[in-house]
């Protein structure tokens, strides 16, 4: 259980394991520890995997055929077939959790690892076990309630095709069953006898408490959200157990031990968490970054901007700004934007002097500046959970990298004065022809979604799936030729990476809607509502509270779940406050991403280490002043509304 997302997510086929990523810690535990499992058991989960990775890969490609059908059927023919959106929405529930076992079994789960790594190494097999328990507890705790939700689905018929609900939500109970299989193969295999012992009766022993405890914990009101809703997911983050568990282990526990609500409930929420049709082009994105990655497409602009601008002072600054800018329009993901970049880039910015703290800096905040540009998943999510417009996110996130690429684009230069410029030539404008000839392709991409998705020709989801076909036909055209081309094998792998690490992001949505909602339940929004309105300063007020909230959650939490969790509770008040909803969504993501690159914990900072290839301790000391550009670039972001909303 482990991952090296930056939430929104990682389109990028994972890199190797990352200083403070769970993988890194995962992999050091099986290797410290004897396995007391026959040698052919790790093998024997790895042959039952492949059909269940095909199937990842399969639903997939499943749903961006029908979505590609039904775009043509409605857009083309005029035809609108009604029956493929309830194929794709069966669909797309059971693709959320095989790709939550996918994710399982290649540990990519999203967790914190930081405390656990600084734990003595004599306890560290404790702390870990004990997540692996809290882990187990959730998916036991879900499985049975999982069952009933499904048996009680069996009566509602879909209106088209009318087939039984229950088809489609038994995915639930299938992937929480599946995990809990590979997690306890996991557990006997990378943890001691003791260790496990221990871990369980640490919380038995905390469950059995709140049980005798019921009537005590029930009068205590909303008290509990901060015992449970809080102090639950504190102690499981920072026993590295993963976000998304954290989440769905506390909503159980409060609803469990402090209501009378049945836990069918939890699983119908994150039903609803996980099935929303817009939600569809999130696995359909991550594919892209993919293809993105696979096929060099990325590099093709990247070669294109360095002959354009590599020529004058901070000229490579600028390229891979810029390269992160446009490129993150093709691939929603910052992990793949920067793989891309960097290596394409670093080689010559030493060259001319830059040093490798200073560069990975630039690559970091560079990457945060980026995933407010289109096709940002992150802005995908937050439309689907906070009911705000994807066109006008897209078009309002656009003007807003630029605003945030201005400020770092400053800085850049002036930390550029002293670059060394010497042999450095203009390349010749045939060189820069052909460059441009070949990327041409490559860089409609990036156009394409953001002009049609912000124009209302088509929704993001059909976007998605267009692009996707474009991708793969001109990559396998144009840019898939070297080092044995895009094949049918690496399509398939594609997939399955892509069904992985869309589950583990769609597992956070379903057990953060499942929290959302007992936190409404609680009355406890209503009370934080009166609270924030009545702040001196207004929605001024409102916003640096904001601004604060989300670079702390962005930190600790990783972005995406920081918006899963808040956006439902935040929003209403905002509009409350007369804060329009596009201009208060580039504050959030602005101000999360900047948590998410914020040393010392920010996941995003050690992702960009280990591309750039350089210890966290030397880019710390570099990354203050362009994260300082960053809040600079937030707070005009923050004061002046009309840039969130000029482009609408």
């Amino acid at each position: 259980m482990s991952s090296l997302g930056t939430g929104e997510v990682m389109a990028a086929p994972a890199p190797a394991p990352v200083p403070g990523s769970s993988m890194a810690a995962a992999a050091a535990a099986a290797q410290a520890v004897p396995s007391s499992l026959p040698p052919s058991l790790p093998r024997l989960a790895v042959r039952l995997m492949r059909p269940v990775e095909a199937l990842g890969a399969l639903l997939l490609a499943l749903i961006t055929v029908l979505l590609l059908v039904g775009v043509a059927a409605r857009y083309v023919f005029t035809l609108p077939m009604v029956w493929i959106d309830e194929v794709v929405s069966l669909s797309f529930l059971w693709l959320a959790m095989v790709g939550a076992v996918i994710a399982m079994h290649r540990n990519e789960h999203l967790r914190l690892t930081l405390v656990v790594e600084s734990v003595p190494a004599r306890w560290r097999g404790y702390v870990q076990a004990f997540a692996l328990a809290a882990v187990a507890a959730m998916l036991l705790a879900l499985a049975g309630p999982a069952l009933e939700y499904a048996r009680d689905e069996w009566a509602i018929r879909t209106p088209e095709l009318g087939l039984p609900n229950a088809l489609r939500v038994s995915a639930i109970a299938f992937g929480l069953l599946a995990m809990l299989a590979l997690l306890v193969a996991f557990a006997l295999r990378t943890a001691r006898g003791v260790e496990l012992a221990a871990g369980a009766a640490l919380l038995v022993a905390v469950g059995l408490a709140c049980w005798l405890g019921k009537p005590w914990l029930q009068s205590l009101g909303n008290l509990n959200l901060l015992l449970f809703l809080g102090g639950v997911v504190a102690l499981c983050l920072v026993a590295g157990v993963p976000i998304g568990f954290c989440f769905g282990l506390a909503t159980l526990a409060y609803l469990g031990f402090t209501t009378t609500v049945p836990l069918t409930v939890v699983v119908s929420r994150m039903d609803e968490g996980m099935s929303s049709i817009i939600l569809v082009s999130v696995p359909i994105f991550v594919l892209l970054g993919c293809v993105l990655d696979s096929t060099g497409m990325g590099k093709a602009i990247v070669d294109v901007l360095a002959a354009l601008l590599g020529h004058i002072k901070a000229g490579m600054s600028y390229v891979l700004l810029g390269s992160l800018f446009i490129v993150s329009g093709i691939s929603g993901s910052k992990v793949s934007d920067m793989a891309t970049v960097a290596p394409a880039l670093f080689p010559e910015m030493k060259r001319r002097g830059h040093k490798p703290p200073e560069m990975i800096a630039l690559l970091a905040t560079g990457a945060a500046m980026a995933d407010t540009v289109p096709p940002s998943i992150v802005l995908i999510v937050l439309g689907s959970v906070a009911g705000v417009s994807i066109a006008g996110l897209f078009q309002s996130g656009f003007v807003i990298a630029m605003v945030l690429l201005l400020a770092l684009l400053v800085l850049a230069r002036w930390k550029a004065r002293h670059e060394l410029m010497a042999g450095v030539r203009r390349a010749p404008w045939a060189t820069v022809g052909k460059l441009v000839l070949v990327a041409s392709p490559a860089l409609v991409l990036p156009f394409l979604i953001r002009s049609a998705v912000g124009g209302g020709v088509a929704t993001a989801t059909e976007v998605s799936t267009i692009a996707v076909a474009y991708a793969l036909i001109i990559g396998k055209l144009l840019y898939g030729q070297g080092e044995g081309g895009l094949t049918a094998r690496k399509v398939y792998a594609m997939g399955v990476e892509a069904a992985g690490l869309s589950g583990a992001i769609l597992i956070i949505l379903g057990t953060a809607s499942g929290m959302a909602w007992a936190i409404a339940q609680s009355g406890f929004v209503h009370q934080l509502s009166s609270f924030m309105t009545a702040l001196p300063g207004g929605s001024f007020a409102f916003l640096a509270v904001t601004i604060l909230v989300f670079v702390v959650l962005g930190c600790v939490l990783e972005g995406l779940p920081a918006i899963l969790l808040l956006a439902p509770i935040m929003f209403p008040i905002a509009k409350k406050l007369g804060v329009n909803d596009i201009h208060y969504s580039m504050v959030v993501v602005t101000a999360m991403n900047i948590g998410l690159m914020l040393p010392p914990i920010g996941v995003g900072f050690y992702v960009a280490c280990r591309i750039g290839g350089d210890s966290p301790d030397a880019v710390m000391k570099a990354i203050w002043p362009y994260i300082g550009a960053l809040i600079v670039g937030l707070a005009v972001i923050a004061m002046v509304p009309w840039l969130s909303t000029v482009a609408l």
